[in-house]
């Protein structure tokens, strides 16, 4: 699994390129100034980082950059989750406008810039020429051992977090202690107010229907008395009128047969009079002005409006506001509960102690075999005798990292305790350290591709050639792209490319070219002694790339 091609359209300087990129070690060369980050920076845009309208070549409407990689199978799930065609290519694509914005490809389907980088972390480990700078950084260095002893630190974060949440929600109790207990005082005599009137959830509506129903008693009385009597009165009633009525069609009958169906019609009217004369007799039997439940009534109705008054409700709300206190004061209650709220916070405080300590001896157990490593690494890299130490200390608190203070203590010759690594390491040195811990810890990495921009920087002599063996000893189990200025980096490399720029009526260009034979001699030399190689310089370029061919011994 490796980079395959990499295809830049008015990037930066870059007018339109086309790279085709081989497994082992590539090393990109060139002159000052020809542009060779400009493809590592290209590599980068395409997997997801920041967008800058910068990257658009001057006169140019818009930046075109495409990675193509072998497809990891295990990302063949991830792919399929987010909807992308997976297969064995996977296409990264990415294009920046003159305003700075973005849009972003996989495979032809668009994508976002946070997927990008995912698959940048799967696929890329790119390793600059100031990672040094990140030595004396301790979110970096602490970031460095957990990545070698295979920590995460998610489930402590979390952890972290719920124990934070806990000690706050307890502090802001026992500060608050004494409005909360002013707050359940106010509470618990507004909930004993209404609680002495006990609104039920619907009485409000019934008891308006019934004080208007007894306040208007009289009046009602009289309206039914007044029906009943225009409907039942002797002579003159209505329902004698319809009797007689029916009577004299009924006897006319045989003569008019019409009558017939008319005194029906009738007789079905004088039922339907009958049936209200008795329903009017009822009520009046069964109704009376009831003084003293029209007094009851009406003071139940002043009791709740009063209450509605004070609080600013209607009154059919009452219910309701009275199960919201109640609600209110269960939680203020709650609040007020130091020991509950004491022994949360302890409880959380115990999970996050139990996964930090854990972290801690992966942390401790780690350290010495990520020393070696470095250690080891710095013999090779004109820091003979010296010595490279992981220190893992208590920190003065815990934190969301956890319980431990990291530094990267050295000691650049024998017999000299380790210290700071800020405070006793030259710019060279740095490199050299970063260096060494690149190569370290890239050889524990998963990325098939590994990018070296200028990690070389600020070293040379042997020190050079023994860059070199680790870059090609890298790149036979992984792909190894390094941009160097170093002849002895460049002679170790399986495959050569150099970065040029041109200049034409159309304005300044740069270009990759891959070399061999005599073209790699000739850059070798130019590195060695300048611009114009001399039959020196050349022939000191032929003997080294003949030295580097001679195969790494095991």
């Amino acid at each position: 699994m490796a980079l395959r091609r990499i295809t830049l359209r008015d990037f930066v300087i870059v007018r339109e390129l086309a790279l085709d990129l081989q497994t082992g070690f590539t090393v990109l060369t060139g002159e000052t100034g020809a542009g060779k980050s400009i493809l590592v920076d290209a590599l980068q845009l395409a997997l997801g980082a920041r967008a800058d309208a910068g990257y658009v070549r001057e006169g140019a409407r818009h930046a075109d950059v495409c990675a193509e990689f072998d497809s990891p199978h295990h990302l063949q799930p991830w792919l399929e989750e987010a909807g992308i065609e997976a297969n064995d290519i996977l296409l990264l694509r990415r294009t920046v406008d003159t305003q700075g914005k973005s849009r972003a490809w996989i495979n032809g389907t668009p994508a976002t810039a946070t997927q990008l980088r995912y698959l940048g972390d799967q696929l890329l480990d790119i390793h600059g020429q100031h990672a040094w700078q990140s030595l004396t950084r301790p979110d970096s260095v602490r970031g460095l051992l957990d990545a070698y002893a295979g920590i995460s630190l998610q489930e402590l974060a979390a952890s972290w977090t719920q124990w934070r949440v806990a000690q706050k929600i307890l502090e802001e109790a026992r500060a608050a202690q004494s409005s909360l207990q002013q707050e359940r005082e106010r509470l618990q005599w507004q909930i004993a107010e209404i609680s002495k009137l006990a609104p039920g959830d619907d009485e409000w509506v019934d008891l308006e229907i019934q004080h208007q129903r007894l306040s208007h008693a009289h009046t009602l009385l009289e309206a039914a008395q007044d029906a009943l009597a225009t409907l039942d009165e002797e002579e003159s009633g209505a329902h004698s009128r319809l009797t007689r009525a029916v009577s004299r069609l009924q006897n006319h009958e045989q003569l008019e047969p019409a009558f017939g169906d008319l005194a029906n019609i009738l007789s079905s009217s004088l039922a339907q009079t009958s049936d209200v004369i008795r329903s009017l007799q009822a009520y009046l039997r069964r109704t009376d002005l009831d003084p003293e439940r029209l007094a009851d009534l009406d003071l139940r109705v002043s009791q709740w409006m009063t209450l509605a008054r004070r609080y600013k409700r209607q009154p059919s709300e009452l219910p309701a506001l009275l199960q919201a206190w109640k609600t209110e004061l269960l939680r203020l209650d709650a609040a007020a509960d130091l020991a509950s709220l004491e022994s949360t916070q302890a409880s959380t405080a115990k999970a996050y102690q139990t996964i930090a300590r854990a972290i801690s001896r992966g942390r401790t157990k780690a350290a010495p075999q990520l020393s070696a490593a470095i250690t080891q690494a710095m013999q090779g890299l004109g820091m003979t005798g010296g010595v490279f130490e992981v220190s893992v200390t208590k920190a003065s608190e815990p934190a969301l990292h956890g319980l431990d203070d990291v530094a990267f203590l050295v000691a650049g010759h024998p017999g000299m305790t380790p210290r700071p690594i800020g405070k006793v390491a030259s710019g060279g040195e740095l490199s050299r350290l970063s260096l060494a811990i690149s190569v370290t810890t890239s050889e524990l990495g998963t990325a098939p591709t590994l990018v070296f921009d200028e990690v070389d920087s600020g070293v040379g002599g042997a020190v050079a050639e023994t860059v070199g063996r680790l870059m090609r000893q890298l790149g036979r189990d992984r792909q190894v792209l390094a941009v160097t200025h170093l002849p002895q980096v460049a002679a170790y490399a399986d495959h050569h490319l150099m970065v040029s720029k041109r200049r034409d009526a159309a304005g300044t260009t740069s270009t990759v070219a891959p070399l061999s034979g005599e073209q790699r001699i000739a850059e070798v030399a130019r590195m060695l002694g300048g611009e114009h190689p001399t039959g020196t310089t050349l022939a000191h370029a032929s003997e080294m790339l003949g030295l580097a061919a001679t195969p790494i011994k095991s």
